[in-house]
């Protein structure tokens, strides 16, 4: 998941995090505008529609994701989840759509989680809360917190993996943090990313069936390295 504020970022980070994808993946995206330019050769775009003037004919983003899954994805898009369809969302990365992505708005980590349990919540499902928070950790691996400082520059201020659940609390560990450091003679801020220390995150088991174990060790060994420096 990437998260943040109004013009943070999300949706220009997403796209970037697209082009890692491999090009024989089959991808979905579902979006209220197509924003998403994604390069890869088999992409369905999916856009919700508005009700006419009769109030008949709308399509909403739950009609989207839902009927998604019968195109047979191996990845799911979303461009921004703010509604019910956040359930839809994670039924399907908890049946065997790794890798699928969305955007949604929240100020942290923390408060990103808390998000997708009201929105489910507001959806009318009367589900109990250590339910649904099973199923968002059995579903979401790492939250990109994005952030738009007082500057006007936009940062990644958190990478953060979900770990799973201690009694009714789901338990989260950062992997990168952004340390604001001070600012320039220009009012600039200045500041760097810093890693936490975590040498072993816990989705390395994952990393190491898709074969990128050892990008991964090198891109976690680079951070350490940097923090001392």
């Amino acid at each position: 998941l990437v998260s943040g504020g109004t013009g943070s970022g999300k949706t220009t980070l997403l796209n970037t995090l697209t082009r890692y994808i491999d090009a024989d993946e089959r991808i979905i995206t579902c979006e209220d505008a197509a924003e998403l330019q994604l390069q890869q050769p088999h992409v369905v775009r999916l856009e919700t529609r508005p009700p006419n003037i009769e109030g008949e004919g709308e399509i909403t983003m739950r009609d989207l994701v839902k009927n998604c899954l019968r195109m047979r994805p191996e990845r799911i898009i979303v461009g921004e989840v703010r509604g019910p369809e956040a359930f839809d969302l994670l039924q399907a990365m908890n049946t065997g759509h790794d890798g699928s992505m969305g955007t949604l708005h929240a100020n942290s980590p923390r408060e990103a989680l808390s998000r997708i349990e009201s929105m489910i919540t507001m959806g009318g499902y009367s589900l109990p809360s250590k339910t649904l928070r099973e199923m968002i950790t059995s579903s979401v691996d790492v939250i990109v917190q994005a952030a738009r400082l007082r500057d006007g520059s936009r940062r990644i201020t958190h990478i953060t993996e979900v770990l799973g659940m201690e009694g009714d609390v789901v338990t989260t560990q950062d992997l990168f943090i952004y340390d604001i450091l001070g600012e320039d003679a220009n009012g600039r801020i200045i500041g760097r990313h810093r890693s936490t220390g975590v040498g072993r995150p816990a989705f390395w088991d994952r990393a190491r069936y898709y074969g990128e174990e050892a990008r991964l060790a090198a891109a976690l060994d680079s951070a350490a390295a940097d923090a001392k420096a």
